[in-house]
């Protein structure tokens, strides 16, 4: 098991035909894909944004609601995305 796991994260057996991007599991390789499609197929139903990943419409649909799931442990700062909150920490 460890040598085939080994194997599949060495070679990156998923291959995009339109680039040189390479990835170790499919699901990886079609998000990938999405890049070249333009595909957005995560849309808002309060306006008219659109985004190729989930977690991307997550963060827009925070703004409408104000919601600010991520707070610092250190002051009262508070934001609608996790990588404002690393940015903030730093």
């Amino acid at each position: 098991h460890l040598a085939t796991h080994i194997e599949t994260f060495r070679t990156r057996p998923y291959k995009c035909e339109q680039c040189y991007y390479s990835a170790t599991q499919k699901h990886h390789l079609e998000r990938h894909v999405l890049k070249h499609t333009n595909k957005k197929p995560f849309t808002c139903d309060q306006c008219d944004y659109s985004a190729a990943r989930k977690s991307q419409l997550d963060a827009h649909l925070a703004k409408h609601t104000n919601e600010k799931p991520y707070s610092c442990g250190e002051c009262e700062y508070r934001t609608t995305q996790k990588y404002l909150l690393n940015r903030h920490m730093r």
